[in-house]
Parts: C-alpha cells; structure tokens; sequence
C-alpha cells in the first residue's frame, strides 16, 4: 500500500513526541523544509521521503543522526537540474519502524533495495554520506543495473579494522554506557551535530528538527544502534567492500570535507584508489555534515562534475 499526499504546512513550530506513522507533525518548519512529504508503506515500515524536481535522479542517504532534513539546502539549489530524492530510514526523521526492526544497516539497506523497486527508480546517481555510504553501496549493490553514477561525502564501505578512533568510538558509544547516553539524553544530537559543523553553527531552529525527530527514548534506539555497528557489523561492511567490483568503475564523485571529526585523508584516499573514474573535491575547513556546513559547495560540485562527465 502505498500513502503518497500532501499535507498542509504550519507556520508554527510546536513540541510533540514523536512522528505518527504516515503524518508531517506540526513541528516541521515550512520555511526550513519547504518540500512535500510523502510517505510509503513498505514491508510494515512507513517510509517518509521528499522527491523534488526533474531530471536525472539523486538519490540521497543520510547518516546517523540526522534525516533527510540534513540535506534540505541542496535540495533547494539542485531541484532545478534533476530530481533529488531523499529517504529518512526506519526511525529516523518522519519515518516509522515496524515492529520487531532492529535498526542495523543491513536491515535499512534492505528497505532501500524495497524503496527503489516499488518506485521504479533506475539511472540513479546515489549520493552518499556517513551511514549511507555502506547502507546506499550494498542496496547498490543488490541492484547494479539500476545506478549510473557515485557521489560520495566523507563515508565509507570497508570494515574499519586497524582504525583505532573508530574501534574505540564504536566500543565506547556502541556499548551499554553509550548507548544509555545516546537513549537517555539524545547524546548524538545535542554533541555530535553541532560538532560536526565548521563554518556555521545550526540554528536553535535547526537543533529542534533534529531533537524531535528523536524526542523519546524509544525512538533514539535507531541512534544508538548503529555505533556499535562499526565494528559489530564487519560482515555486512565486507560483503559491501567485496561487491564494490560491481560499481567501482561508475563515474564517481568524491567530496571530502577536511575539517571532518570521523572521516580523514586515509579515507578519501581509499576511495580515490578505489573508485577508477574518479573526481574529488576538497571542501577546507568544512565540518563532518557537508550537507549542512557548505550546502553550496557540495551542490556546485555536484552540479560542475555533472556537466564535465555529460559531454
């Protein structure tokens, strides 16, 4: 079944719990998200997306823990020149989980695959960040005939072995402290997002869609989840590393923010040794949420390799 409408939006922002299966609360902010939402049942799980725009196809994946709402400013510039498509995962953003999700990234890239087949999308050019380089390469993966084109922002697709931030980040926020942390005082918001930002700060106004998306307990176990499965999900992240033959060669995109707090030279570096048809772009002094930080360096970029690569 699917449930695609438009809803009225308010003007005001006003406090709820948490998003209601199928409805855009009152707490989103027309003038912050000017977008339709839309939302898709999928396998018990209803699936909020915005698709704005015509032309070739974006289709964009957040991380952890923001939503499609992370990607809202480049939406605004590229709608003019393609159709830019952003997903928010079960419990995260507008979206709601089925009962029984575990929220692993092999399960949401699961939903993914599910989301591009019951739209139909094919010629896609997948534009990845943080999370949703593994969880947007696997579904990729699943479905090679159906993307055209790579961009990817500080993320990445291999297991982190031998990488002692990310082994120490994953056991400390992955394990029971941090995860209580993240439950208890939405911990990833209120510290990594505004941490994750270089040459801005997010607006009071900007931190409240982020808090509300996750405004309980329950709904911040989708955060918590996932630290600690950077290394507890080392199968998954291989199974992606090893099927990224089936991609590698797909003119790509490499945008790296190098004030980034995750992700550094090491990992760009891979990229470019692994993607042949590669070009990068350097974004300085430009924090982890490149989306965000320097939403007009990221779409020019975009926009400019576009043109280079159609001639």
């Amino acid at each position: 079944m699917s449930i695609n409408q438009k809803f009225t939006l308010e003007e005001d922002v006003e406090l709820t719990t948490q998003p209601s299966a199928g409805v855009r609360p009152t707490w989103v902010d027309s003038e912050l998200f000017p977008f339709e939402s839309r939302f898709v049942e999928l396998n018990g799980h209803v699936v909020h997306y915005v698709d704005e725009g015509s032309g070739p196809i974006l289709l964009m994946l957040h991380g952890n823990p923001t939503w499609s709402f992370v990607y809202r400013e480049v939406i605004a510039s590229l709608r003019t020149q393609f159709r830019c498509i952003a997903l928010d995962y079960p419990g995260f953003g507008l979206s709601v989980a089925a009962p029984g999700y575990k929220y692993e990234p092999q399960e949401h890239a699961a939903v993914v695959v599910d989301f591009l087949d019951h739209l139909g999308l094919s010629d896609i050019t997948l534009v990845a960040h943080d999370w949703g380089g593994p969880i947007g390469l696997h579904a990729a993966e699943q479905r090679p005939d159906k993307f055209s084109r790579l961009v990817v922002a500080n993320t990445w697709a291999w297991p982190m072995n031998g990488t002692l931030s990310a082994e120490v980040a994953s056991r400390v926020m992955g394990g029971l402290v941090g995860r209580e942390l993240i439950r208890r005082l939405n911990l990833f918001v209120n510290a990594l997002i505004p941490a994750g930002h270089r040459r801005r700060k997010p607006t009071s106004l900007e931190m409240t869609h982020y808090r509300e998306a996750l405004s309980t307990r329950e709904r911040r176990h989708a955060s918590a989840v996932l630290p600690g499965a950077i290394i507890g999900s080392r199968a998954f992240l291989a199974d992606v590393e090893e099927h990224l033959t089936l991609l590698d060669q797909l003119p790509a995109l490499i945008v790296w923010a190098d004030g980034d707090i995750a992700f550094g030279d090491k990992e760009r570096e891979r990229w470019e040794s692994t993607l042949t048809n590669h070009t990068t772009v350097v974004l300085h002094d430009v924090g982890h949420f490149v989306q965000s930080d320097a939403p007009d360096e990221l779409s020019e970029a975009i926009r400019t390799w576009w043109a280079a690569t159609s001639e």
